[in-house]
């Protein structure tokens, strides 16, 4: 059989998604897992969305879309990036793509050559070092300890850059961490970022409107506005709507960059569903009291998660600023055995005996570039939530 090609060699299959394969296999042999693994919103997506969805397939609108998104999207998100960020971006300025995901992905692919250098705040979302890899770059990581609230500090990102470094990655509030800087923290990184004009900054803001206990969200371009230039801002619907599998993400930032991306997707997807961009434009125009309702729960989720994991012997868990996940510290628990017998040496251990013991389903730290720690998601309902910190808790009570 010919070999698979030589850039797929040191990229892994996401942990994270390959936890909630195994969940559901699980489920599949009829056994009652309960998956904490998985970063997707348990709500439905808004009525109003669905209903412009089902308008723009009657009318007929079921053709190739345009490659960079339609125009009615494009015009929604700049209205949406003027309200909630105060960042102008014409048409020119935006581009919609296969969520979040692949709009990051063709930026990696447009700029980045063999041996440039992106430098990613670490733990850090999986697919940011991989997609890298891909491009031929060299993730080069900054330790952002828990003590710092998971994240980086000025000296450490301006240590980090060399004359290779291509892009600097943020991402607040922070996937696996709910890290959200203040805007002094964030103004403190933007000065360094000014002092490296060579280095492309991009902001991945997908959690942007999941911020507790009175915390304000600042993006990089709008802090520092001297950035915005060469600052490419990503989101999109999947987390603020409960949009995950509409597959609609976006991106704003300079022309020249925004051409290069568009010229990348049209070799790989081209344009976005038709039926899917109506949809997005309709949730980012539309009320936006279910986002509300939406982060209300998901903070009361948070308290709980914490009350319950920090409960847990062995186990000390952060309170998380933003997103839906939390990230706690397993330390106490390595070098002990498992009920079954498992020697709980990393966290990856953990993670691997809770599935088989109490069929719970989390994501080891070490995917995430930080052990030992272990990622709990709370986009599920609170009854599955309780009963699964329940299980962590009698699973860290019978370690020995």
């Amino acid at each position: 059989m010919p070999d698979l090609a030589k850039r797929l060699q040191n990229v892994q299959i996401s942990p994270s998604a390959a936890m909630t394969a195994k969940a559901r296999e699980m489920r599949a042999r009829g056994i009652n897992v309960i998956s904490l693994a998985n970063g997707e919103p348990d709500f439905a997506t808004p009525r109003h969305a669905i209903d412009a969805a089902y308008q723009a397939a009657l009318s007929g609108d079921t053709k190739y879309p345009p490659q960079g998104g339609t125009p009615a999207l494009k015009a929604a998100i700049a209205r949406k990036f003027k309200r909630d960020n105060n960042l102008d971006y014409g048409p020119d300025e935006i581009i919609v793509g296969n969520g979040g995901k692949q709009v990051i992905f063709n930026a990696f692919m447009a700029t980045v050559d063999p041996g440039d250098e992106v430098v990613i705040p670490s733990p850090f979302w999986v697919s940011y070092a991989d997609m890298a890899k891909v491009a031929g770059g060299v993730p080069v990581t900054v330790s952002c300890p828990q003590n710092n609230g998971f994240k980086p500090r000025p000296e450490d990102l301006e240590a980090a850059i060399t004359p290779r470094t291509k892009w600097v990655m943020l991402n607040f509030p922070g996937n696996p961490t709910g890290a959200v800087p203040s805007r002094t923290e964030l103004a403190a990184l933007g000065e360094v970022l000014v002092r490296h004009p060579h280095v492309w900054i991009m902001s991945d803001d997908m959690y942007e409107h999941l911020l507790y206990d009175g915390h304000r969200f600042s993006t990089i371009a709008e802090v520092t506005p001297a950035l915005k230039a060469r600052t490419l801002t990503v989101n999109g619907c999947s987390k603020t709507y409960a949009m995950t599998g509409w597959r609609i993400g976006f991106g704003g930032g300079p022309a020249q960059l925004i051409r290069g991306l568009f010229n990348m997707q049209g070799q790989a997807t081209a344009g976005v569903s038709t039926v899917g961009q109506a949809a997005a434009a309709a949730a980012l125009d539309g009320p936006q009291g279910l986002v509300e309702e939406h982060r209300a729960i998901y903070e009361q989720r948070r308290d709980l998660v914490v009350q319950m994991l920090n409960a847990a012997p062995g186990i000390t868990c952060h309170r998380p600023e933003g997103a839906f996940y939390v990230f706690p510290n397993l330390a106490g628990c390595l070098g002990k055995t498992s009920k079954g017998g498992r020697k709980i040496e990393t966290d990856t251990d953990f993670v691997a005996a809770l599935l088989e013991e109490k069929h719970v389903a989390c994501v080891q730290g070490a995917a995430y570039g930080l052990s030992p720690h272990m990622r709990v998601s709370y986009a599920t309902d609170t009854a599955s939530i309780t009963e699964a910190c329940g299980r962590i808790q009698e699973f860290c009570h019978e370690l020995s």
